[in-house]
């Protein structure tokens, strides 16, 4: 039911006594002086007093009444907003947001639990990953492209410029060469030139290079000589000295080619560390890719991809985000369901984090209803708490006259009573 209505009715419910006991009295006023009509009188005399004060006493809180002398005692509500608003503030903050009692709150109903239960129902965790999609949705919408590119440059730009690239290219050879890790990688490398020089193609290709070498330099001798001949006999000489040479670095681990190659690596890991001159162009690459176009607009590219492929997906009715917040919702519900561990540490968390910031979130609070009630209009606020709580303050005026006709008949009572006393 409406409330104004409601109220209205409980109103005319009032009146209606009111106007029930005012009938009675004139009625048992006109009435031949008899027992029971001298008892219907007094009854609704005091009803009709009853009734009047309590609807004073109500009427009084909400709107002025023009009495003189009481006038000044009406419209409470109204009258006192200000005070009313401490009032509530404080009675919020001692009854409901101070850290005992959110601690015990937190105690009796074991809020870990109680997410565990939410998230390790599939129909939860798939309707939380919709929310997590829509809100991932609507950020894509509102996003700055430009604003984020920006943020993408300048992170990339702050992060950068505390790396020492020779110095960290340095670190990082230093690391992949430590216990002969290089030497498994030159192992590597000689079985891959092996392997190439043993192919037809290959061979092939330095034949067809020494021909072609033959007539630039000595065109008149190569046109005496077999050249095809001479091409594949240095072409399987040369693979020959190679596979040879590789094989040799390739079975001696203490080849004087290893050797060299670990003092040169080693060499040029220390300049990497400690030469300015090698340091001054690190620094110099890093400027030229960090200021160059290029590192521009891939960043640029790689935002617009990353952004249509969000949207496109959480488009699609099987989006894999969806799925994936899904899962991750439930999993993180059923991980806390079977460990009582972890839900006893996390609602010890909530109440530390209760004890720390409950003071200032309490006052934030308490002041934010003080001074919402304070700036509400006085009138209206008197109406609407008319509004709420007005429908069971009838029932007062109500009981003011039931109240009120009982005790006339008691005082009524008690005078006949006297007068038997005084006459006998």
């Amino acid at each position: 039911m409406d409330k104004t209505l409601a109220l209205r009715r409980a109103k005319l419910l009032a009146l209606s006594w009111l106007i029930g006991a005012a009938v009675v009295f004139i009625a048992a006023s006109l009435a031949p002086r008899m027992l029971w009509s001298d008892l219907l009188r007094a009854m609704a005399e005091a009803a009709m007093v009853g009734a009047l004060a309590d609807w004073f006493a109500v009427s009084a809180l909400f709107r002025r009444i023009p009495i003189p002398l009481l006038s000044s005692h009406t419209a409470v509500i109204a009258r006192n907003k200000d005070r009313i608003a401490d009032n509530l503030a404080v009675f919020v903050e001692e009854k409901f947001l101070n850290p005992q009692a959110l601690a015990t709150l937190i105690k009796r109903h074991d809020p870990a639990r109680l997410v565990a239960d939410w998230l390790a129902d599939p129909s939860h965790a798939r309707q939380l990953g919709s929310y997590i999609c829509a809100a991932l949705a609507q950020v894509l919408d509102m996003a700055d492209d430009r604003a984020i590119q920006r943020f993408a440059r300048e992170a990339m730009h702050a992060a950068f410029d505390r790396v020492d690239l020779s110095r960290s290219l340095g670190a990082i050879l230093d690391v992949l060469t430590r216990d002969g890790r290089h030497q498994e990688l030159l192992d590597q490398a000689i079985g891959q030139v092996a392997a190439l020089l043993n192919r037809e193609s290959t061979r092939a290709f330095i034949a067809e290079h020494m021909i072609e070498w033959l007539r630039q330099e000595y065109p008149k001798i190569e046109k005496l000589l077999p050249s095809s001949w001479i091409g594949e006999k240095s072409a399987d000489t040369l693979a020959a000295i190679i596979d040879k040479l590789l094989t040799g670095i390739a079975n001696d681990p203490d080849h004087a080619l290893r050797r060299a190659f670990d003092a040169q690596l080693a060499d040029f890991i220390e300049q990497l560390k400690h030469d300015p001159v090698l340091q001054a162009r690190g620094e110099q690459i890093k400027r030229e890719l960090l200021e160059g176009e290029a590192v521009s607009t891939y960043l640029s590219g790689l935002w617009g991809n990353i952004r249509s492929w969000l949207q496109r997906d959480l488009a699609q009715p099987d989006s894999a985000l969806h799925a994936k917040a899904s899962g991750a919702a439930r999993w993180i519900g059923q991980a806390l369901q079977d460990d009582p561990l972890l839900r006893a540490t996390l609602n010890t968390r909530l109440e530390q984090a209760i004890g720390a910031l409950g003071p200032e979130m309490t006052q934030l609070l308490t002041r934010h209803i003080s001074e919402t009630v304070k700036n509400w209009d006085a009138v209206e606020l008197a109406h609407q708490v008319e509004l709420n709580i007005g429908r069971d303050l009838q029932y007062i005026r109500i009981n003011g006259t039931i109240v009120g006709a009982l005790i006339g008949a008691a005082l009524f009572g008690a005078t006949l009573a006297l007068q038997w006393i005084v006459h006998r």
